[in-house]
């Protein structure tokens, strides 16, 4: 668990909360994942209820992540993982065990290594960055995002797009979707005579089934809970399509059995599963379940002629991916540095521009407070000249009353000659060594 509470005065007023495939298994990681069709509520509530300023929600087969600036800092990770534990209704210590945190720079950071996919599963996989935008977009429909989460978003999209086409990581890049082929590849030593079952029809599912067909898969049945989209990925591939209804009558014709679809509750049971094995004469079944929660229950791998594999038993493949693509990683790495370095100089300079506008904005009210004074005595008659003189003098001293109660409080710090030094460069000051003439120049 990675915890920075203390978040410097000067950084960046951002949290990033979550846990991912390398702190929590998929037992948790289910339970923790948001349901898509409940975004919206999801967002409102995690606002309302921490509160938080501005609030993202990133949740995928492999992790989930809340991006937020809460209204106040001290207490926001508790407060926010209180909320998180309770809208999944968990027990805040199992969530504390996988949590991890990052506050400021740091938690910018880890959201454009997430989006260049150095945090993933499978190193450079693409699909990640598609997601960060649909959690973006999320956001933006639920009115949770305000200018600093769409500054961080847009400059995370940026550097990610910079990483894909500036360094090697998404050459040939191995997704999760490619990882399942390759798995079923070493179990089958010809998939030229083997069935393919796709459960869904999202972009994982299309993935897998263009992987298969370049494999020569010998056929390919896409199920989904439409037809039409299970129709137009299959005419895309060559396959046939089915509805979700029809699985348990198309199981029994099923070698390979890959499944990713965003239902919360499982699509393909344990008794489903043993009645088509009975029809097979147990000829084995290849399952890859790639879904958060997970389509396929549990209790299916305790069957002995089925084979059951999740996104946690790709750890092989990843081994393998991760030393082919450290040199394009460390790449990866100095261009997150230099996206988090120029997207820090952004809000410094923001910063900048919002004091200046406040100072501005407090010397036109003590202008305008000095004019009324003037206003007033013309008009009960007292000589113009006195009140011009009048009007400049308090203008002048109220404009330097507060400089010079701070520059007097710097000569007693410790880090006076840096401060004095500041302040003669903000005032345009040239510090004379000739004490004897204090006028300055």
């Amino acid at each position: 668990m990675v915890d920075q509470s203390a978040l410097p005065a000067s950084d960046l007023a951002l949290l990033a909360l979550g846990i991912n495939h390398t702190t929590a298994d998929i037992t948790l990681r289910e339970r923790v994942a948001f349901n898509p069709a409940r975004f919206g509520e999801a967002l409102e509530s995690a606002r309302d209820s921490v509160p938080l300023r501005e609030v993202a929600i990133l949740s995928t087969c492999n992790r989930t992540e809340l991006y937020c600036v809460p209204e106040s800092l001290p207490g926001a990770r508790q407060r926010l993982l209180a909320w998180l534990a309770d809208y999944h209704h968990l027990p805040q210590k199992q969530l504390t065990q996988s949590l991890y945190t990052h506050w400021g720079a740091k938690a910018a950071r880890h959201m454009m290594r997430v989006a260049a996919g150095l945090d993933s599963m499978i190193l450079g996989e693409p699909q990640i960055l598609g997601q960060m935008k649909e959690a973006y977009a999320q956001a933006k429909a639920a009115d949770t995002l305000g200018r600093r989460l769409n500054q961080v978003f847009q400059r995370t999209f940026a550097v990610a797009k910079k990483v894909r086409t500036d360094t090697g990581i998404g050459q040939q890049s191995i997704s999760v979707a490619y990882a399942s082929v390759q798995l079923a590849k070493r179990i089958f030593t010809d998939l030229g005579r083997s069935h393919a079952l796709l459960i869904g029809a999202g972009e994982t599912i299309e993935l897998v089934a263009r992987h298969l067909r370049e494999q020569g898969i010998g056929s390919i049945q896409v199920a989904n809970r439409t037809l039409e989209r299970a129709e137009q990925l299959a005419r895309e591939v060559g396959g046939t399509p089915i509805l979700l209804s029809e699985i348990p009558q198309q199981l029994p014709q099923a070698d390979l059995v890959i499944s990713s679809t965003a239902s919360p509750l499982p699509i393909l049971g344990k008794g489903a599963v043993e009645r088509a094995l009975k029809a097979r004469r147990h000829r084995p079944i290849f399952m890859v379940d790639l879904a958060v929660p997970r389509d396929i229950e549990a209790e299916v791998a305790e069957l002995a002629d089925v084979y059951l594999y999740t996104v946690d038993d790709l750890q092989e493949v990843v081994r393998e991916n991760l030393r082919s693509r450290q040199g394009a990683a460390d790449e990866a790495e100095r261009l997150i540095t230099l996206g988090v370095e120029e997207l820090m100089r952004e809000e410094r300079a923001h910063d900048a521009i919002e004091l200046v506008k406040r100072y501005r904005g407090r010397a036109e009210q003590l202008q305008q407070a000095e004019l009324e004074k003037a206003r007033r005595l013309l008009a009960q008659g007292q000589d113009p000249q006195q009140v011009i003189e009048r009007l400049a003098h308090g203008l002048t001293n109220k404009l330097l009353h507060g400089p010079t109660v701070q520059i007097k409080a710097a000569s007693e710090l410790d880090d006076r000659e840096q401060r004095l030094a500041i302040y003669r460069d903000l005032f345009s000051l040239e510090c004379r060594r000739d004490h004897s003439d204090p006028t300055p120049r």
